[in-house]
């Protein structure tokens, strides 16, 4: 099905970004596979090609233009290529809408050329042992002691969080006031106190570090506050809809990608003398999942439609972050199943995709949660 939301200069962007994924991160898939990590001097060559924060302004090194198509196209280049680990999607669709829209020009200065170059990688921690979807819930906090904060808490499940040099870390700065205390304080890699600790032991996104972090008696500047003291939880709120609608279109691209080496497999593997894709079952199976597919595209082109005219509401996020990341679960479950025992091999990348694809229910919140805030949104 032909889309029609891009723009010639998205098409000279995507050419830029697969040439990029191509040549400096799939060579290097089973390294970072094996290793836990990726290479950081992945993140300054994507820097290099104008990959990461185009929507910084221009006088801090970026393009100062702000179009989630341009995530989308990141994203969909990312999974059409086979890449994996690397967590440009982190920056672009998640952290760029603190770092740009909440920071001060003291603190753009100080941040935004690196992390446009690649040379800052960022990460959010929001989730605690005892805290995942329930942001009021954090137990983090913030003390403010002079002309610094003191912060002491744990967090875990942190995308980037071996690798990453700015951390910006949701804390209690009024622990008696619930979600009207929360803050956004961000933390940088080496302050007395911040420590990292495991690199966890994921069922897929092996690539991809995720770490638990601990903070003793962390004392960070107040020049470090992100947006304004105790309204740290509306802060977050603005901004999930955004990644709620980036796992969404990660969704879309990976499930793609899943079909298409299915549609590959089901004409090279041969049984009873024919390709397996010559079965009525199968070809119907592979039809079904093809007009899911196209309906899905379609569904979540016509949100990155309405955020970029600023008309995305929280719940239309979050349908689209349920229903997307369910049907892409369903579609690489059934491209697994038309790969027989061979999809249960590591080595075909339909299992990859397949583990890969596990949490993308679970993180930016889970779909019971997606389902909770499109009912609320019906006024039940």
């Amino acid at each position: 099905m032909r889309r029609t939301i891009f723009e010639p200069e998205h098409d000279l962007f995507r050419e830029t970004a697969r040439a990029y994924y191509e040549k400096e991160c799939v060579p290097h898939a089973a390294e970072w596979e094996a290793a836990g990590l990726v290479d950081r001097e992945a993140y300054r060559k994507a820097g290099d090609q104008g990959l990461i924060g185009w929507e910084v302004p221009e006088e801090y090194g970026g393009g100062g233009v702000k179009d989630f198509r341009y995530n989308a196209i990141m994203s969909e280049e990312f999974h059409a290529t086979g890449t994996v680990g690397i967590g440009l999607s982190l920056g672009n669709d998640i952290l760029a809408g603190y770092l740009v829209d909440l920071t001060t020009d003291e603190q753009k200065r100080r941040w935004l050329p690196g992390y446009v170059a690649g040379e800052i990688i960022p990460a959010i921690a929001m989730s605690e042992p005892g805290a995942g979807s329930d942001l009021a819930g954090i137990s983090s906090t913030a003390r403010r002691d002079g002309d610094h904060y003191v912060i002491n808490g744990a967090k875990t499940f942190i995308s980037n969080g071996i690798l990453a040099d700015l951390v910006v870390v949701a804390v209690k700065t009024d622990p008696a006031a619930g979600h009207k205390g929360v803050s956004l304080i961000a933390v940088e890699g080496g302050t007395p106190g911040f420590e990292r600790g495991r690199k966890l032991d994921k069922i897929g996104l092996r690539s991809a570090d995720t770490a638990e972090l601990s903070f003793t008696d962390v004392q960070v500047p107040v020049e470090n506050l992100i947006g304004e003291e105790n309204r740290g939880f509306y802060h977050l709120m603005r901004n999930l809809p955004a990644e709620r609608l980036g796992i969404a279109i990660q969704a879309v691209a990976q499930a793609r990608r899943a079909f298409d080496l299915t549609c590959e497999y089901a004409s090279d593997r041969k049984a009873f003398g024919k390709a397996i894709g010559t079965f009525q079952v199968n070809r119907h199976a592979l039809a079904e999942l093809k007009t899911k597919l196209d309906v899905m595209q379609v569904y979540v082109d016509r949100c990155i439609e309405a955020v970029n005219a600023g008309e995305l509401t929280a719940q239309e996020a979050a349908g689209a972050k349920y229903w997307a990341t369910e049907t892409q679960w369903e579609i690489l479950d059934r491209c697994l199943q038309l790969h027989g025992g061979y999809g249960y091999v590591n080595e075909y990348e339909i299992a990859r995709l397949w583990r890969d694809a596990r949490v993308q229910r679970l993180y930016g919140g889970t779909t019971e949660i997606m389902k909770d805030i499109v009912g609320r949104g019906l006024g039940f």
